[in-house]
């Protein structure tokens, strides 16, 4: 009689222990950009601060603006006219901060329109006016947007801003009440007792430069790829940031327009 053979053990079976190797990736940020310059935002502020005073330190007293005895109804079309003109190249600077505070009434009336304005001069400051000139490519979404492209979607961010929303809207009624307030004291204002000083003509030809702290405050960066480009889009956007800048500039070109 053969021996019992001992009872099998159950037994398991382990699956082979693979290891493997995970790549760890880091996670992609929203948006990565160098911040602006400390420095250069703190002389952009200066300067600007430098060039609103300077602009308002031409104002005529706003006495002899609001002068009652010195209005008269024009006796033609023609005389209104002449009498625009005379006022507008003495009253230039008062002019524009009448234009101003209707923009600023108008704005601060309506505090959506106001918080877009912001976010759109903000995004223009930091993502592109005050970029320091050694800062990376701006990396969103997982690329990188070169100077030329960051310049097209501010563009057309402000595109959007102005004229797919009720800001475009607001800006062109307070802006058409301010000049209707300018043309009408202009047109009765009687100029016989107005004298312009030659500095004071000279000062309105001054204050097309009031910009140029831009581009030091930039540190020199190049705006867009090429000199010919660069050169292009800063000729046609100093008009437009002047105007925002400078009471006096609005007030020269809307004299010229005029006469």
């Amino acid at each position: 009689m053969a021996a019992a053979s001992p009872p099998l053990l159950p037994t398991t079976v382990l699956p082979a222990n693979t290891t493997a190797t995970a790549t760890v990736s880091p996670a992609p940020t929203s948006v990565s950009s160098a911040d602006a310059n400390p420095a250069a935002t703190r002389a952009f502020l200066a300067r600007l601060l430098d060039s609103v005073k300077r602009a308002l330190s031409g104002a005529r007293p706003w006495l002899e603006l609001i002068d009652r005895s010195a209005l008269s109804r024009p006796e033609s079309l023609s005389d209104a006219g002449a009498r625009l003109r005379k006022n507008l190249a003495y009253f230039r600077v008062n002019y524009a901060a009448i234009v101003a505070l209707s923009l600023a009434a108008t704005l601060l009336a309506h505090p959506f329109s106001l918080a877009a304005l912001l976010a759109l001069l903000a995004a223009w400051c930091f993502l592109y006016l005050l970029r320091p000139s050694d800062a990376p490519p701006l990396a969103a979404f997982g690329r990188t947007f070169s100077d030329r492209e960051t310049l097209g979607g501010l563009i057309v961010a402000s595109a959007f801003v102005v004229f797919l929303t009720s800001v475009g809207s607001l800006i062109f009624s307070a802006l058409a009440l301010g000049a209707a307030i300018v043309c009408a004291h202009g047109a009765f204002r009687i100029p016989e007792d107005l004298f312009l000083d030659e500095p004071d003509q000279a000062n309105g030809a001054a204050s097309v430069n009031l910009l140029s702290f831009i581009t030091s405050a930039t540190g020199g960066r190049e705006l867009v790829l090429t000199m010919g480009e660069r050169e292009r889009s800063r000729e046609l956007m100093r008009p437009w940031f002047g105007y925002m800048f400078s009471p006096s500039l609005l007030a020269n070109a809307l004299h010229k327009g005029i006469a």
